[in-house]
């Protein structure tokens, strides 16, 4: 692979790295963090102390022992030590991106003049041509292309980018790979969508979740009676009269405590947050990735999330008793002053059917912004007053309710799930206008595979409920949240949670920072507010609300290796417990004979077998904690049962064949 692609996790370069680094981890001082692996490593620095030094001779079977230990040690800090590479790995990628990299840009007379990327402000315009690098963020203004985008996001696919498309917006440190493009730069420099992703990376602090937390605590409780149980056989031995010396004793206890799942539980970890990043999402912690795994509810903002967030007219129906002619200009008069998108598209609308209409006041004038708190706008003139707004705050206005024949227009167009916008003057309501927020393409299909995972979805938004009520049926959403305002937001997840559900949120304006702030996970879009990316635990940098989906399925995949691997490594230990037993206690004690039921030719055979296939396990082991187990969407508790089936029922059947093969390989 190229240097700028993300180097695999197995790539040679990457392995020798991260062998080089687990040596690194050995120190005890570092290593303490994780109990069970800090225990095997004293272990194997008291076989090598008693393969050295406390014989005549160096004994090949207590050497093998410290040598068999030191490879676990070094190969659960290697696993570790993987999953960090490709963090840094992804994170050299992007950097790479930035490279030196030149631009031809757009003077002010039209000519062009070949500069460095770090010299591209915010609002130059760059030409790009065949084959070169993308310099700045930006937005295409003229042609279209096909954009080699793997340098960013590790994907392979080509996408086609093209100009007054929603496809128009390109990265810097992306190719282009066919034609040629014009495009006005959208970030200065160190401020752009790779600069921001590389801070992010670095900043980032990995934690130990509240699981991981707690299943160390169990994987220590284990080793504690594991040891109490070697002690006891050590008394058990004395009583009758068998010699088991140091090396034995700490082989064996090494061969059952859980050095599997605590070898590979900070790979696991690390492994979830790289796949987010794979995905262009950023997790602020471990536990965010963890809790996404356990979503039982999920709240999406409309606006922004769920719809590209800018509605434009698409009709207008004036009232019963006006002419068009009359409602065409009481709409531009109240709209040729607003500076929002919608105003913007009504301006566009009436340009397009009827121009004559689109004449300034010559009289004295004055006009009302729109604001949240009365959610209205319009012009004062000397006698005249026009207002535009929804239903309730025009009726506040007229103080009096709308006509009978245009709520019935209301109703249809919000039926419909588009925004009905009033208009009127000081006197009556004069007509409907018609706004229309498109969603985003294929969100129906994903909140059908929400579902399958047993996840209940709530639309959010602040428009009235019957336009709730059709977006919500048209994306599939099981609930919706309707005139939503902040309060409302943060009052149902608190509800929500006191029922005992773990809720996640969605959104990227400031009236979602409460919401997003409450909820356990909370996902900001990355072309929102910066606000609300602060208060949020995930940040999506591709503003893509079908990658809640990925999220989830990558927190529930966590979820699973990491029961799959605990499963596993349970199993595994109580089948060495009973494979060596008696194996080493049958010489000394005749009656234990018959448990030995593999046959192993001898006690320092069968223990050494054990501490070999707990190596070889262990390798086996890294690829699984750093991809996962493969999740499929159907119910969570079902995949858990599944895999725990799998993994304990293989935990308790290998170490029998493995254990007998490797014994044989010792007796010949």
């Amino acid at each position: 692979m190229t240097s700028e692609k993300i180097i695999s996790a197995f790539h040679p370069s990457s392995l020798g790295l991260a062998f080089y680094r687990g040596l690194q981890k050995l120190n005890p001082f570092l290593l303490w963090r994780s109990p069970v692996i800090f225990i095997t490593e004293i272990c194997a620095i008291l076989t090598t102390f008693d393969a050295f030094i406390g014989q005549d001779t160096i004994d090949p079977f207590h050497l093998h022992i410290a040598v068999w230990l030191w490879i676990t040690v070094i190969f659960a800090n290697t696993a570790e030590s993987l999953a960090e590479i490709r963090s840094e790995s992804w994170t050299s990628a992007l950097r790479h991106a930035r490279s030196e990299i030149l631009a031809s840009r757009y003077d002010s007379e039209g000519n062009l003049n070949v500069v460095n990327y770090k010299e591209l402000k915010k609002g130059d315009l760059i030409l790009i041509r065949m084959g070169e690098t993308i310099p700045a963020d930006g937005e295409i203004i003229s042609g279209s292309a096909t954009i080699d985008e793997s340098a960013v996001t590790g994907e392979t696919q080509l996408m086609l980018r093209k100009a007054l498309t929603n496809t128009n917006n390109v990265t810097a440190g992306t190719k282009v790979i066919s034609d040629e493009i014009v495009v006005r730069v959208t970030a200065d420099s160190g401020e752009g969508f790779i600069d921001r992703m590389i801070k992010q990376v670095e900043n980032l602090k990995r934690k130990k979740t509240l699981n991981e937390i707690a299943l160390t605590i169990l994987l220590s409780s284990l080793t504690v009676i594991f040891l109490v149980m070697v002690v006891s056989n050590q008394l058990f031995a004395r009583y009758y009269d068998v010699d088991l010396n140091l090396t034995m004793q700490i082989a064996f206890l090494t061969c059952l405590i859980p050095t599997t799942v605590a070898s590979l539980l900070n790979a696991v970890g690390i492994a979830g947050i790289n796949r987010l990043m794979k995905k262009n999402v950023v997790a602020m912690s471990g536990q965010s990735v963890e809790i996404a795994g356990n979503i039982d509810i999920l709240l999406l903002d409309k606006t922004g999330t769920v719809t590209f967030g800018e509605r434009e007219a698409v009709g207008m129906t004036p009232a019963f008793d006006v002419s068009e002619e009359e409602f065409m200009n009481a709409c531009y008069l109240s709209s040729f002053l607003d500076e929002t998108k919608e105003g913007k598209s009504i301006l566009s609308y009436i340009k397009q059917r009827a121009p004559f209409v689109c004449v300034r006041p010559k009289t004295h004038f004055e006009f009302i912004p729109f604001s949240m708190m009365n959610r209205i706008s319009g012009v004062d003139l000397e006698e005249q007053k026009y207002r535009k707004g929804a239903v309730d705050a025009v009726e506040q206005f007229l103080e009096k309710k709308i006509p009978s024949d245009l709520l019935r227009t209301v109703n249809e167009i919000a039926e419909q799930g588009d925004t009905p916008l009033l208009v009127a003057d000081q006197i009556h309501v004069l007509g409907v206008i018609r706004l229309r927020d498109k969603i985003k393409p294929g969100l129906s299909a994903w909140f059908q595979e929400f579902k399958k995972l047993g996840i209940k979805t709530v639309m959010v938004t602040g428009d009235n409920p019957l336009t709730a009520a059709a977006i919500a049926k048209e994306i599939g959403a099981d609930d919706f949240l309707a005139s939503a305002t902040p309060e409302d937001k943060l009052h149902y997840i608190r509800q929500g949670q006191l029922e005992g559900n773990i809720i996640a949120m969605t959104g990227d304006g400031l009236n979602d920072i409460p919401a997003l702030t409450q909820a356990d996970l909370s996902v900001a879009m990355n072309n929102g507010a910066e606000a609300a990316k602060e208060a949020a635990n995930m940040i999506d940098l591709d503003s893509n609300p079908v990658k809640l989906f990925e999220i989830i399925q990558i927190g529930k995949q966590l979820l699973m290796t990491r029961g799959a691997l605990t499963a596993f490594s349970v199993a595994n230990d109580l089948s060495k417990y009973f494979i060596i037993i008696p194996a080493v206690l049958y010489v000394s004690i005749p009656e234990f004979k018959i448990f030995n039921f593999l046959n192993l030719s001898s006690p320092r055979n069968a223990v050494l077998s054990a501490v070999i296939f707990n190596a070889l396990s262990l390798v086996a082991l890294i690829p699984l904690a750093l991809k996962g187990v493969k999740l499929v969407p159907h119910q969570a508790k079902w995949i858990l049962n599944k895999h725990l089936l799998i993994y304990g029922f293989g935990g308790l059947i290998l170490p029998v064949i493995g254990i007998k093969l490797i014994d044989m390989i010792l007796l010949h």
